[in-house]
């Protein structure tokens, strides 16, 4: 590698990622796996579930690209609430159809999480802490209707030390503060039965500044998100899961995901995902027990990053913690 190209690339990544921040306005990790973990993207779905639900989970994105996004995360969310964690939310796989006739709507209940995750790009790293807190209210004998907020911080901070500039005290880099905490915070509804759930949320909900410096105005602007998705029973072994992620971040175009899986019984599932002018990707999960289960996916870059990228992975660990009625998969969202 020759000197100059020491000097210009790490400056031009940063340059880049800067862009991708301010003109596309992404600032949230993206995930495939959304299905998998849906108190990622709407809040209301802390303590769905009648047991503690652990997910760890790792994004490599854009394989094969310098300085490309990697995500980590661990979230945890639970049910307070004595009658909802005695009672059932019906007898036997929710993959089946009997468990149409036997579901019943959740007791009204409490339910809280906590998110930490860590989004790097390039130069640029973002890390934020937060916790949750949802009411679930039952709507009729086989619907509910939570609320959710998600309040914490969140740390966006520039890696100046690997930029390498012909002025050591260039004003850009170092007349600033290169890592700084802001407020975060976000809120979502969602309704939910036995085989259907929809949802709409905002993340980002507080616009704030990403870096102090009279070089860099960008700040965070709302993303707003609507789910939904479908259990369509296709034989008492088979299950179609179609699920959409749509999102409305201003001033980037409207983009969304489309997700289909395909269940075999409470063992495992096969799928298929498309990103609006991004990615194909194809998904698989299994769950192992009543104790953990594990989802993977892998995206077939489409954009123009194809040249250089090498697809995206994913994979995702959940755990169910005090899993009393011992369910292979969740019940209440999928």
């Amino acid at each position: 590698m020759s000197a100059l190209s020491r000097y210009i690339t790490p400056v031009l990544t940063g340059i880049l990622l800067l862009l991708m921040v301010c003109v596309q306005a992404q600032q949230k990790p993206q995930y495939t796996q959304y299905p998998f973990n849906n108190y990622l993207v709407n809040p209301a779905f802390a303590g769905i579930e009648n047991y503690v639900d652990l997910k760890l989970g790792h994004r490599s994105q854009w394989t094969g690209l310098d300085g490309a996004p990697k995500t980590t995360y661990l979230t945890i969310n639970a049910p307070l609430g004595e009658n909802f964690l005695n009672g059932g939310a019906g007898s036997g796989n929710p993959n089946e159809r009997s468990y149409l006739r036997t579901y019943m709507a959740a007791e009204p209940h409490h339910g809280i999480g906590l998110q930490l995750i860590t989004d790097k790009a390039g130069l640029i790293s973002q890390n934020t802490i937060a916790g949750s807190y949802a009411y679930h209210l039952g709507l009729s004998p086989t619907s509910n209707l939570a609320v959710g907020i998600t309040a914490g911080v969140n740390q966006y901070s520039i890696n100046s030390s690997e930029i390498t500039v012909e002025n050591p005290i260039d004003p850009a880099i170092n007349n600033g503060n290169n890592s700084k905490w802001n407020p975060d915070v976000s809120a979502g509804v969602l309704l939910y039965g036995p085989n259907y759930y929809t949802g709409f949320s905002v993340q980002q909900a507080l616009s704030q500044s990403i870096f102090s410096s009279s070089y860099n105005q960008s700040k965070t602007v709302p993303h707003f998100l609507f789910t939904g998705g479908l259990r369509l029973y296709m034989t008492d072994d088979l299950t179609l899961l179609p699920s959409v992620l749509v999102k409305f971040i201003d001033p980037a175009p409207t983009t969304y995901d489309v997700n289909m899986k395909l269940a075999f019984r409470d063992d495992f599932w096969v799928g298929g995902s498309y990103r609006k002018n991004d990615s194909f990707g194809i998904l698989a999960g299994f769950n192992l027990s009543s104790l953990i289960n594990v989802g993977y996916s892998y995206d077939i870059t489409t954009s123009s990053l194809n040249a250089v990228s090498k697809g995206s992975h994913e994979i995702v660990i959940g755990i169910m913690l005090n899993n009393t009625y011992n369910v292979k998969c969740p019940q209440r969202s999928f």
